[in-house]
């Protein structure tokens, strides 16, 4: 009987520690939760110094050719 309880106390445990993987699996995977990470990791990156100065850039550069197409 003992070895009996043992096993369906390991089972018992086994199913507790698959409820939470899952449970964290559930969280993890949340559509909108990952489109809100990658949102805040978009608006991080594009707030760089780098990859703002060099958007600006191009805009700039962009802009003239714009204009000197239009002026021509």
């Amino acid at each position: 009987m003992a070895d009996t309880e043992r096993i369906e106390q390991e089972i018992a445990a086994a199913r507790e520690d698959l409820a939470k993987t899952l449970d964290a699996l559930a969280v993890r995977a949340n559509p909108q939760r990952l489109a809100d990470d990658a949102k805040t990791r978009a608006i991080a990156a594009l707030n760089s110094p780098a990859v703002k100065y060099t958007l600006i850039g191009a805009g700039v550069v962009v802009s003239i050719v714009i204009v000197r197409k239009i002026v021509t």
